[in-house]
């Protein structure tokens, strides 16, 4: 699932640009017209495939790791370990989150996509912000519009923010949805809780202290987003979300049924189907991070608030491990929902590898960085797709102020 960014360049205004204003995505007239407007349309090299084959994921039971069973915390780090270093991706089930909740929070979508598309906008997102609702962002894009609809949120685990989704949605939307912020902020507490849970099993699989991606990630501020994808009539033209690797640091996507989800696999796409019991879990470029130090980062760039974390993951690991090329496709008759969370670090905390995967062997791979960083690179700078991390880290290191 893809935290969107856009790529900014100075110009005068020109007819295209007043074409785009007036784009309008609006899924209850879109829905079942046998056309739909050029800007949806991608190009033939990334055209969804008809078919997808199944990509065999490995299903992580964390019963025994949860329960403190020493034996099974070691067979799912190794599983974890083994996913990550191939594609990024795994299930993982008896996960601990209540089955009710995961159920409310599907349901609870269709009260708030379901309004008239005035109401939706009342949360409308603004350009430059993370945060709000998003009709296929085409206020921010000009060509290769996602065909799909969101509502993005800020979660804190900072003590001193309990109810950062449930105020934020009380205050957007009224309080008529009131219960809908509670499941919300229940859900988004319940997902950072499982992302500590799986960070301690990835510092196990690379071999460091147990504890040490979850003291970094304990006072996380995550983004929770809500994807809502109606149908098409033109599924081999368009796309749900473009091919991408999330710059933040892991993703837990819970799907239902319909299905779409395809990840880049050994030179070809692959789906990843349904299962209802799991969250398919993939890491981010900012784990993927194997850095190299730069003692002339600007400061300044230090202070910015960013909102883009999976590329982390790939640079806390020292670039050991991969953050994964996926996308999302549509199709003519049902919508598909999903929804995700995409664990980032605190703004102060910098994105850098432990000492222990770093040597003469394993130097490091990524500069310094952090999250605020990474996030006003991909909403400012470059829209984000399998390249990010690299881009990202030859700006910082050529970025002067």
């Amino acid at each position: 699932m893809a935290i969107d960014c856009v790529s900014t360049m100075p110009h005068h205004p020109t007819p295209r640009d007043e074409e785009q204003k007036h784009l309008v995505f609006d899924a209850s007239l879109l829905n079942y017209h046998p056309h739909i407007p050029k800007q949806f349309i991608w190009p033939d090299h990334e055209k969804p495939s008809v078919t997808a084959p199944q990509l065999h994921v490995p299903l992580i039971d964390l019963r025994g790791f949860l329960s403190g069973d020493p034996v099974a915390a070691m067979e799912a780090s190794r599983l974890v370990g083994e996913a990550c270093q191939h594609h990024g991706f795994f299930l993982v089930v008896n996960h601990g989150v209540d089955d009710m909740l995961v159920a409310h929070a599907h349901a609870y979508m269709d009260n708030f996509f379901e309004l008239p598309l005035t109401d939706k906008q009342r949360a409308h997102r603004k350009l430059g912000e993370h945060c709000g609702y998003a009709s296929s962002f085409t206020g921010r894009f000009s060509s290769k519009l996602p065909w799909k609809e969101t509502l993005s949120f800020r979660y804190s685990a900072d003590k001193n923010s309990s109810k950062t989704v449930q105020d934020y949605l009380l205050h957007k939307l009224g309080d008529e949805f009131k219960h809908f912020g509670k499941v919300y902020q229940d859900y988004c507490e319940a997902m950072s809780k499982l992302s500590l849970a799986i960070m301690e099993l990835l510092a196990m699989s690379l071999g460091v202290r147990r504890s040490h991606f979850r003291e970094f990630f304990e006072e996380n501020e995550s983004i929770m987003r809500l994807n809502y994808y109606p149908p098409c009539q033109k599924p081999d033209l368009a796309l749900g979300t473009g091919p991408h690797c999330d710059p933040t640091s892991l993703t837990i996507l819970h799907q239902d049924r319909v299905g779409g989800l395809q990840v880049f696999v050994d030179d070809e796409w692959r789906s990843i189907s349904p299962n209802l019991e799991a969250f398919v879990v993939n890491i981010g470029d900012t784990f993927k991070v194997n850095t190299i130090f730069i003692s002339n980062i600007n400061p300044i760039l230090h202070n910015v608030y960013s909102t883009v974390a999976s590329v982390c993951f790939q640079a806390l690991a020292n670039g050991r491990y991969k953050s994964c090329l996926h996308r999302a496709v549509v199709n003519r008759h049902t919508t598909r929902k999903s929804l995700a969370f995409f664990l980032c670090p605190k703004g102060d905390k910098v994105v850098a590898p432990p000492t222990e995967l770093v040597d003469a062997n394993n130097p490091r791979v990524y500069p310094d960085f952090t999250w605020p960083m990474l996030l006003e690179f991909t909403q400012k700078h470059y829209r984000a797709d399998m390249n990010t991390l690299e881009v990202f880290s030859n700006w910082v290191q050529h970025s002067h102020i």
